[in-house]
């Protein structure tokens, strides 16, 4: 539709549910074509007396009524345009239409106490903007003047008060000590308040990067706690495994550990199958450190227990229940033999016919023996 400035305006076309919306701008359209006081005031038939000036102005009221219903027709569905299709003048059309989505004074009623009591028990949501949160109001408060209820600018201004989060609440009572409430628009108000927001929300981007600095900080200590534990040998562990698959590392024989050999001694030490290196300043390496001075055939399910290795590891790829292959680092062995994680998940041993779960097992490529570090079982 063109008007008479050359704007191309598009017709609403009113689909049921968006009466609310369609009328407001039917409204406007006919208004700007000069056609709003014929549909709402109408016509009436002249007397066959009439004078000829008053045909004349009879005559320039029916054209504008006919441009007026055939504007209404097109903005129509088909289905609702069965409603108006009879209709002999576009104010008989528009009652009509009023009618139908407006409702009698009953209905009317009835849907003017369901906008009070959503008016009243609108509350502001923690995840909600300002905007956002104005905008829904607005709705509401809307509806409640189109059906004829009386909601002054005051009224709309003290409920978004009463009813923001609490992080807004010194803004409010500095918006309630310095300004007058009866004078202030909520658009004057929407924007103290979005100001606000935008002050939290730098606040609020602080505080995220400094916990992100804390968390780094914390997983560096972690790092830093796991090297220092390696250097130091061996962990006192929590738990105790009594089983005859655990082999002795200092006498090779099963069904003890090397705490607990009896053929242990100050000699015995320096030829035991495990040995340790001191830190050295500076190595931030993961290390496990182990070197075996004899050729040996170990079964599968034998396990190294308390071996002084800071870690539990195998070699033995068959054994993980679950492993994650992101899990990749590099450990040196006492000879200084390099050796590449490939992985870390759960395996599962057998303590006397049942099945235990042994977590966090490091995957070694290359690793012959099955080791356990008593200080990481529980």
């Amino acid at each position: 539709m063109t008007t008479n400035s050359g704007i191309q305006t598009q017709i609403p076309k009113l689909l049921g549910p968006n009466y609310y919306h369609w009328h407001i701008q039917m409204r406007v359209l006919l208004e700007s074509h000069e056609l709003w006081t014929i549909v709402e005031e109408g016509y009436t038939d002249l007397p066959a007396n009439a004078s000829e000036s008053d045909q004349n102005i009879q005559r320039e009221k029916i054209k504008k009524d006919r441009k007026a219903l055939h504007i209404m027709f097109q903005a129509v569905s088909e289905t609702i345009f069965e409603r108006v299709a009879t209709c002999k003048t576009s104010k008989e059309a528009w009652e009509i239409l009023h009618k139908a989505y407006r409702g009698e004074n009953r209905v009317k009623m009835v849907r003017l106490q369901t906008l009070r009591c959503e008016f009243d028990a609108l509350k502001m949501k923690d995840s909600e903007s300002i905007e956002d949160y104005i905008n829904r109001m607005a709705v509401i408060v809307n509806q409640l003047r189109l059906n004829e209820e009386r909601v002054e600018e005051q009224r709309v201004v003290e409920k978004i008060l009463r009813s923001l989060t609490r992080k807004y609440e010194s803004v409010v009572v500095a918006i309630e000590e310095s300004k007058d409430l009866n004078s202030i628009s909520t658009e004057e108000l929407q924007g103290i308040l979005q100001s606000h927001e935008l002050r939290l929300k730098q606040y609020d981007d602080v505080s995220t990067e400094q916990a992100f600095q804390i968390q780094s900080d914390q997983q560096d200590r972690t790092r830093q706690s796991r090297s220092e534990y390696s250097g130091r040998g061996r962990g006192k562990g929590r738990g105790k495994f009594n089983n005859n698959s655990i082999r002795c590392f200092n006498c090779q024989k099963l069904g003890h550990v090397a705490r607990f050999c009896n053929k242990r001694s100050e000699d015995d030490k320096s030829n035991a199958a495990l040995m340790h290196t001191d830190e050295q300043e500076g190595d931030n390496d993961d290390t496990m450190f182990m070197i075996f001075n004899v050729e040996e055939v170990i079964k599968g399910d034998c396990w190294y227990l308390d071996s002084g290795c800071s870690n539990h590891m195998t070699g033995d790829k068959s054994l993980f229940i679950t492993l994650d292959g992101s899990e990749r680092r590099e450990v040196r062995t006492g000879d200084d033999k390099r050796l590449e994680v490939l992985g870390c998940g759960d395996v599962l041993i057998k303590v006397k016919g049942i099945e235990r779960r042994v977590p966090n097992v490091f995957y070694v490529e290359g690793l012959k023996h099955n080791l356990l570090s008593i200080g990481q079982l529980i």
